[in-house]
């Protein structure tokens, strides 16, 4: 883990990120202290196919709205 100071990371953030993403973790210090660590996000995995079975899409999905809620929404023409 490679330690860089507050005022090298903020001249560098841009080189520091290309590093993060190629695995490195980065250790950010105040006066040699650790403040921060700078590493890459690991957010949730999105399972294709997760809730199969568990929504369910109406037949009048893409259906036109009616005339008065089209207009609510700003429609300029009857959908007619």
């Amino acid at each position: 883990m490679d330690t860089v100071n507050i005022h090298e990371a903020k001249t560098h953030l841009s080189r520091l990120l290309e590093r993060v993403e190629a695995g490195e973790v980065i250790l950010i210090a105040r006066n040699g202290d650790p403040v921060a660590t700078l590493r890459r996000y690991e957010g949730p995995q999105r399972r294709p196919g997760a809730l199969r079975g568990r929504l369910a899409i109406g037949d009048d999905f893409d259906a036109p709205l009616p005339d008065e809620l089209a207009a609510a929404f700003g429609a300029s023409e009857p959908s007619s």
